[in-house]
């Protein structure tokens, strides 16, 4: 059952929020790739503000994700206006319909 979360808020350098866009839409493959990652999201919250929420089973998974490629980290420098804020969340509830289906 997933109960394991992480929300990173991402502000993006003036200029630079095509790029964030991109850089998060080429995030999925990496995601689509992690078997202990069953549910992620990048998101736009604002013109300039972008999030990525990805949820686990264990809290291994979620620290095993921290640890892991860091290409968010790497990327940082150059499209951030300030370093990503991860947020370790408990997820109290799910529906997922799609995985229903």
């Amino acid at each position: 059952m997933i109960k394991f979360a992480l929300f990173a808020r991402l502000e993006a350098k003036p200029g630079k929020e095509a790029e964030v866009q991109q850089f998060l839409e080429a995030g999925l493959a990496m995601a689509r790739d992690e078997a202990t990652t069953p549910i992620w999201f990048a998101l736009r919250l604002s013109p300039t503000t972008f999030g990525v929420f990805d949820a686990f089973e264990t809290e291994a998974d979620r620290q095993a994700h921290l640890v892991g490629p860091q290409a968010l980290m790497a990327k940082a420098p150059e499209l951030f206006a300030k370093p990503p804020a991860i947020e370790q969340i408990d997820v109290l509830g799910l529906k997922n319909a799609a995985a229903a289906a």
